[in-house]
């Protein structure tokens, strides 16, 4: 009886040590989520400062006129939330565009995103010279084999373009532009909406003591 009764004594006690190790080990473990989340957000703004000074510089290029600098600043939460209401809504937003520019990087898929751009802004093109230039420069960095920014469409659009350029029109590349975009709404663009940084522009500060007693 003596030693059955210090067996289960020695049972307990060891158990209670498994217990409590089990413990330890998941302090460690969330502290390493912790971290890792801290980092990939951290990551993100740098390549979002990165994409919203270029935006930033880019405009003051284009136009000198002191009224027509703008400043990006960070959304407010309720503004984030209607970029999940349609995919027009966040490419319309210079920082939403910004943020998912630097998404698509981290999924090494930028070149659909820049592919989009170089169409927007070639479709707004109006010098014939400039929209030849423009054409070759977009067929030369996304569409042919092997391009430095390939994107992924099919062989016979690619020759559709490839034809089309000789005498470019404003539609030159429509069929590919809404072939990308639909590759980055149903894709990238839900994805983007449930990633950890796009979540953290969502979130409304809390309530401090100070504010609430007021």
């Amino acid at each position: 009886r003596l030693g059955m009764q210090s067996t289960l004594l020695l049972a307990v006690r060891h158990g209670g040590r498994m217990e409590r190790g089990s413990r330890r080990r998941s302090e460690p473990e969330e502290a390493d989520k912790g971290r890792m989340k801290r980092t990939i957000i951290k990551d993100w703004k740098t390549r979002l400062s990165y994409f919203l000074q270029n935006s930033s510089n880019s405009n003051k290029r284009k136009s000198k006129k002191a009224g027509k600098h703008r400043n990006y600043f960070r959304p407010s939460p309720e503004e984030a939330q209607l970029w999940s209401e349609a995919f027009d809504e966040l490419l319309a937003n210079k920082y939403g565009l910004a943020a998912f520019r630097a998404f698509l990087k981290s999924e090494f898929c930028e070149e659909n995103i820049e592919f989009w751009l170089a169409c927007e802004d070639f479709k707004k093109t109006k010098s014939p010279q400039k929209l030849t230039s423009k054409a070759k420069k977009i067929y030369n960095d996304f569409i042919e084999k092997e391009a430095p920014k390939e994107i992924n469409i099919d062989f016979q659009t690619k020759n559709m373009i490839a034809q089309n350029i000789q005498g470019p029109t404003h539609s030159c590349f429509s069929a590919a532009q809404k072939r990308v975009y639909s590759l980055m709404e149903n894709n990238s663009y839900p994805r983007f909406l449930e990633s950890e940084f796009y979540q953290e522009l969502c979130k409304k500060a809390p309530i401090s003591r100070a504010a609430q007693g007021t």
